[in-house]
């Protein structure tokens, strides 16, 4: 969906601006070239950007690397009748895939940015509930709480930039796997055992 629901939720907002942190893609001139970005990006000069190099070249705020578990997300999230950034489904992407790929962490990180009110690097479980709620999904605060000690890598009740990502996408994944199934979207579903376990292995997470 490229709207927000007002049941589901939906996609980061794109349009915040907010003062320079460091984290996401690294820093470039206004109006960088692309091109030039890519090739600094691809090491081995295959013509290609795998996890590996991604995860080189960026930053989620902190001394620790960029978790290659959401880099792997970013670049193989998307199945073949959405918009997908690996389109030929290898694990890398090529110089077209790069450029959509770019400006969607570039999304990211403005959005990051904006509700990473204290400047801080990171998001606090308050940041997060403001951030996912302003995203149209209704959830608890025991959902917040259980979202924390997941994505708290570090344990100190903060979530960096590349674990945001990631759960916001988990989020919205899921929720787009739940509304298929919710047929009159009120909210709730029946399903057999063997449907929620279908249901989980085929979600692209």
């Amino acid at each position: 969906s490229s709207g927000i629901n007002a049941e589901y939720g939906g996609p980061p907002p794109g349009n915040y601006s907010a003062p320079a942190g460091g984290y996401g893609p690294p820093p470039a001139q206004a109006g960088p070239d692309l091109r030039q970005v890519f090739d600094s990006v691809d090491k081995d000069r295959s013509g290609y950007i795998s996890v590996n190099e991604l995860q080189a070249a960026l930053s989620n705020g902190t001394w620790q690397p960029f978790n290659p578990e959401t880099v792997r997300l970013m670049i193989s999230m998307f199945d073949k009748d959405d918009a997908m950034f690996d389109r030929d489904g290898n694990g890398t992407i090529n110089f077209q895939e790069f450029g959509e790929l770019w400006k969607y962490i570039n999304d990211w990180q403005n959005t990051f940015r904006y509700y990473d009110r204290d400047n801080s690097g990171s998001i606090d479980q308050a940041e997060l509930q403001t951030a996912i709620t302003s995203f149209g999904y209704n959830l608890s605060p025991r959902f917040y709480s259980t979202l924390m000690r997941k994505f708290d890598r570090a344990g100190n009740k903060t979530i960096t930039f590349d674990d945001f990502i990631q759960c916001c996408v988990l989020i919205q994944t899921l929720s787009v796997a739940f509304q298929r199934k919710d047929t009159s979207r009120s909210g709730r579903i029946t399903i057999t055992y063997e449907e929620f376990m279908d249901l989980v292995f085929s979600t692209k997470v």
